[in-house]
């Protein structure tokens, strides 16, 4: 094991294990990333596939994981499930379209009327020919995609459309509503502010 770095991320905030993880799987072929929650577990994950690396998961007792990450040849990496984050969705020069909700309301003032104005926003949304390439979801945004939200059949179809979704996962643990989230893939601040930064189009309603 001299030959393995081995980076403990056990109780940091994200995005510090995505971020340790991989300084330090460009430094050495082969990384053991110790973690103990299962966001940590699924953003590391994503990091690897996104960096072209085999992974390996064990749980331990204790409920922490240890993730072995090792360097592949390109014809053995495995298929990113984020290829927007590496830049080969192939958008429109000046990078891509992408709206950002960070609140289950839309604007200020009155809830009611925010929460009319945000199904409404997002029910156009799906009419529009030409529709985003990513959306993100922080802060109570995150309520959104959650099985008993009033603008999931929303959000499917804008899903099933292609729209990329980076649900933060951060947030959802916040408000206790991993287990309910039914659209989106779990994310953290890393990839999120690496996509804000990337954007040619950058939609706040």
């Amino acid at each position: 094991m001299t030959d393995v770095e081995v980076v403990d991320a056990r109780g940091l905030d994200c995005p510090q294990p995505v971020i340790l993880a991989k300084k330090a799987i460009e430094r050495r072929d082969r990384i053991l990333v110790l973690v103990d929650d299962d966001i940590a577990l699924e953003n590391v994950k994503r990091l690897a596939a996104k960096v072209g690396c085999g992974v390996e998961v064990e749980k331990q007792h204790d409920g922490t994981f240890q993730i072995h990450m090792s360097k592949t040849t390109a014809q053995d990496a495995p298929a990113a499930d984020e290829p927007f984050l590496s830049g080969d969705r192939g958008f429109a020069q000046g990078g891509p379209f992408v709206v950002v909700i960070s609140d289950n309301r839309m604007g200020r003032g009155s809830d009611e009327l925010g929460n009319v104005l945000i199904r409404a926003f997002l029910h156009t949304l799906c009419q529009q020919e030409v529709k985003p390439d990513a959306m993100i979801f922080y802060n109570s945004g995150v309520k959104l995609t959650l099985k008993d939200s009033e603008v999931i059949e929303d959000l499917q179809q804008l899903a099933g459309d292609g729209v990329e979704m980076l649900v933060c996962g951060t947030c959802l643990n916040y408000f206790d509503v991993t287990k309910d989230m039914v659209v989106g893939t779990i994310s953290n601040m890393y990839d999120i502010a690496g996509l804000m930064s990337r954007a040619g189009r950058l939609v706040t309603p």
